[in-house]
């Protein structure tokens, strides 16, 4: 698939919806914490946990890697998974202090597929936090992939039943400039389109991609 379908539906989508404003965080470290808290919940409560750990003041690296893992699940707890989202946030911060002496500069200064090699490298970070990491919070051009992502391609044929998230990253990427604000603004309106329009149920009427070729199969995406 080329340039040109890509483009399309990314100036569809921006036509539409607008800029997204994405990551919501303060912090290139904020945004880390949120991106590990985020998987499997939905950030209203991610950011709840993160505002606990705000009003704790203990959303800082060297306060989180200190803190016993007990308290740091207790804190986190309404982002749910909480002691499994405590062990992944400790396995990030060890590696940082063991590796980077717990300076996330010295992480932002790897390449692009070092630093993916890197988290990817950390338990509990699979690619699309890698991903969000990278895109978001160290300005690496990453594109993210996500379960919208896959279900939006895979409706308007774009993509083969069953694509894995490699498959679909690729495709991005050799398709579109290495640009990173093109590339955080088209997967936050990727994700816009996804819970608007292109639910598990579909709601295709409206849909700034309604005259593209596409199928629904609730089944299948």
């Amino acid at each position: 698939m080329g340039r040109q379908i890509l483009q399309d539906i990314y100036d569809r989508l921006y036509r539409r919806f607008g800029p997204q404003h994405w990551w919501p965080g303060q912090t290139t470290f904020e945004i880390i914490v949120g991106a590990i808290l985020t998987q499997n919940t939905n950030w209203g409560n991610v950011e709840k946990a993160i505002n606990n750990l705000k009003r704790a003041g203990l959303l800082t690296p060297e306060k989180l890697h200190t803190l016993d893992i007990a308290e740091l699940a207790d804190l986190i707890r309404l982002a749910g998974y909480y002691n499994i989202k405590a062990a992944r946030l400790k396995s990030f911060l060890n590696r940082l202090f063991e590796k980077f002496d717990g300076n996330l500069d010295r992480l932002s200064n790897l390449s692009t597929d070092q630093l993916r090699e890197e988290l990817l490298s950390i338990k509990g970070v699979g690619p699309e936090t890698a991903d969000s990491i990278s895109l978001y919070a160290f300005n690496k051009p990453a594109f993210t992939v996500d379960a919208y992502t896959a279900r939006i391609l895979g409706r308007h044929r774009l993509t083969e039943p069953g694509a894995g998230y490699e498959d679909i990253r690729m495709l991005f990427e050799s398709a579109l400039p290495q640009e990173i604000q093109l590339y955080n603004e088209y997967h936050a309106l990727l994700v816009r389109l996804g819970k608007e329009y292109c639910k598990t149920k579909p709601l295709c009427k409206g849909c700034p991609l309604e005259d593209l070729p596409h199928d629904v199969n609730p089944e299948v995406y």
